[in-house]
């Protein structure tokens, strides 16, 4: 049985320093069941190359032993641990390769922050310097690149989820994106856009709340707007002015409920 270890996905074409390593020990390993040679003396064969009968006995037992030596690599030269990791497509042991493998397979498809990335390094046993040297490689050639993750949260969670600049603060600090980026990303969205996406959200849920009582609807409208991170101030005028353009009087409309 021939066993084949490609290691291309983990290094994208540019071998490491462990890949040759890898190769070798991936190798294969062929037994070929004729070594025990012809019969002699009648003597009847079986699978481990050992004549059971007459005087072929000797020879036989050490041609099974050289076949099974030649079939049984020991962990001790690498044989068989490596070729179990290669067949279940664990990346090189060498902690740098290892790394960029780590990195390279967390950022398809989904872009990724710095101290993401490095949390899961973390997580993998991977020593600091080698996560380190990985982490600042890829910012360098911009598969690491905090500013643009961070603009491109607020684009996509305020048009997709109607998401304040509080709220989208909060996210991008949980991803350990740092404060003056944070701030330079969500100085996008100003007051007037802000309120426009209120504006927008509150028509979305207004029929749902009609046959409820006023203060009701003004506690649930509100509240719904509070926990996507718009100020309260914001947050009752846009419903209150859309409770008075459904002919609700609002004259005399408490804040206690907020």
């Amino acid at each position: 049985m021939t066993r084949r270890t490609d290691w291309a996905e983990y290094t994208s074409g540019s071998a490491g320093p462990g890949d040759a390593a890898y190769g070798a020990a991936a190798a294969p390993y062929e037994t070929d069941p004729s070594a025990a040679g012809p019969p002699e003396g009648g003597a009847a064969r079986h699978g481990d190359g050992e004549a059971r009968h007459g005087g072929g006995r000797s020879r036989g037992a050490g041609r099974g032993r050289r076949r099974r030596e030649r079939a049984e690599p020991s962990a001790e030269d690498g044989g068989a641990t490596s070729s179990s990791r290669a067949e279940k497509g664990e990346p090189p042991r060498d902690p740098v390769e290892q790394a960029r493998a780590i990195c390279l397979r967390l950022l398809t498809g989904t872009p990724r922050t710095r101290r993401q990335l490095a949390d899961a390094l973390r997580k993998r046993e991977i020593p600091d310097e080698a996560a380190e040297e990985v982490l600042s490689r890829f910012e360098e050639v911009g598969l690491i690149n905090d500013g643009a993750f961070a603009e491109a949260w607020v684009e996509s969670r305020h048009h997709g989820r109607g998401l304040a600049r509080r709220a989208l603060a909060r996210e991008l600090r949980t991803k350990g994106v740092d404060a003056t980026v944070i701030d330079a990303a969500v100085s996008q969205l100003d007051t007037e856009q802000e309120e426009e996406t209120a504006r927008d959200l509150v028509a979305r849920k207004l029929r749902a709340t009609r046959g409820l009582d006023r203060d009701k609807r003004l506690r649930r409208l509100a509240g719904m707007l509070a926990r996507k991170g718009y100020p309260e101030g914001m947050a009752l005028r846009v419903v209150r002015q859309a409770l008075e353009e459904e002919g609700e009087d609002t004259e005399y409309l408490g804040d206690e409920g907020f």
